[in-house]
């Protein structure tokens, strides 16, 4: 059980410098199913650090490229050398946006490669008085779902969502349309910054494919124990 719980764990490392990015990932080979690369540590190592990453584990290359479509296709061609095995765009950025992506994407995986495409739906650290300020009328729930039914038309492979919104997506959009929820927390944590949190087996019994977890790891006194600890917590959806 806890072997395909592992596959569904995805660690954020989150952390300002390569050298405790890599420590992390030495720490947690073989315990976690993928590690998360966001923009602060993609921008301080480069690609180059990716693929020393990748001895460890698979690659979310979590970018979130939100521009005009032919900028986030050379962008995109560009880090899928890397072959990771998530990469992602913010679908506020429209249907032809996530179109091309979706193609450039498609290409590479004919080409041989693994990666999948998802689309940011809602942010989870937006609530429904942050949208509000933002001009939209929406629930999160909502506007998330709206969100993810249109990435599935452009061609995109699953979406990033709050694992509040999973299940609606799931039952929406089918099972092989796959949902990857951050803003998870162990039960009796701090919310953090995030405004839209669920626990790790709430998130699974909700319909998440993946979970994204970084600071009750990466900042716990004993990193594996809190990985372990979350596993036997994510079991328990089952």
């Amino acid at each position: 059980m806890q072997s395909s719980m592992r596959e569904r764990l995805v660690v954020a490392l989150d952390l300002p410098a390569a050298a405790d990015a890599l420590a992390m990932a030495r720490l947690l080979e073989g315990k976690v199913g993928m590690l998360k690369v966001g923009l602060e540590l993609f921008c301080a190592a480069g690609p180059a650090f990716v693929k020393e990453l990748q001895v460890f584990a698979p690659i979310f290359l979590d970018l979130k490229f939100h521009d005009i479509p032919n900028t986030v296709k050379g962008a995109l061609q560009v880090v899928l050398r890397l072959d990771p095995r998530l990469v992602n765009i913010h679908a506020s950025g429209g249907p032809l946006m996530m179109e091309t992506a979706a193609e450039v994407v498609r290409v590479h995986r004919a080409a041989g490669g693994q990666t999948e495409l998802l689309a940011v739906t809602v942010l989870t650290s937006l609530d429904r008085e942050a949208l509000a300020r933002l001009g939209s009328l929406d629930e999160p729930a909502d506007l998330a779902l709206h969100m993810a039914k249109l990435a599935k038309e452009c061609g995109c492979d699953g979406v990033v969502c709050s694992a509040r919104e999973a299940g609606a997506v799931r039952d929406a959009c089918g099972e092989a349309f796959h949902r990857l929820t951050p803003g998870i927390r162990p039960r009796g944590e701090a919310a953090m910054d995030q405004a839209r949190v669920v626990d790790p087996a709430q998130a699974l019994r909700n319909g998440a494919t993946w979970l994204v977890v970084g600071r009750p790891i990466t900042q716990a006194p004993d990193p594996v124990a809190a990985t372990l600890a979350i596993l036997n917590q994510m079991a328990e959806a089952f």
